[in-house]
């Protein structure tokens, strides 16, 4: 179901259009994906919000084949995904949005934080990032395999693929109310 409505941005005040439309992910759960963009400011926000509450997960998928990098991952604003083999963590920060994308998706916004990032690499960081960019570059047509883990303790991520492996996250409360995520 989608819904627009109207609201005021919150960098200028100009009145602009918030979308909301609910979306079934098959196997996995109904999602609430929101966005608005400001004209006069440029403000923008897209979100992903999963309606049903789940267990804590980790989800895992060897990549192997062109057919793996269409498996469709949704990540929850909470949700961290690593791929081991190129020493990448995508980490929710506090502006982090959800999103819904493919493996090939994932590798892309990692190959454009590492070009965001290269202006500002000296010396060996420089021929490290490219090595990287070479490496994802043969991720992205099947050339090298690799992993990809997300691990989410609001359960609400997932990697939708019949290779994919989904494991109980142990996720231990804290005093304070943080949590602390064993690494696996």
């Amino acid at each position: 179901m989608r819904q627009v409505v109207p609201g005021p941005c919150p960098d200028c005040g100009k009145e602009i259009d918030y979308i909301y439309d609910t979306e079934n992910i098959p196997y996995f759960s109904d999602i609430l994906l929101l966005s608005g963009v400001c004209p006069d400011c440029g403000f923008r926000i897209t979100d992903t919000m999963v309606l049903n509450d789940h267990e804590p997960c980790r989800w895992e998928l060897k990549v192997e084949t062109p057919e793996d990098l269409d498996a469709r991952v949704i990540r929850s604003m909470q949700g961290e995904i690593d791929i081991p083999e190129f020493g990448v963590n995508i980490h929710p920060g506090p502006a982090c949005s959800g999103f819904v994308s493919n493996i090939e998706g994932v590798l892309m916004r990692a190959e454009d934080a590492i070009r965001r990032a290269l202006p500002s690499c000296e010396g060996d960081e420089i021929a490290t990032a490219n090595e990287l960019l070479e490496k994802i570059g043969q991720a992205r047509v099947s050339e090298l395999p690799f992993t990809v883990i997300i691990s989410d303790p609001s359960g609400n991520s997932g990697i939708v693929s019949p290779k994919a492996v989904k494991t109980k996250l142990d996720v231990e409360p804290q005093p304070d109310g943080c949590t602390i995520h064993p690494l696996v």
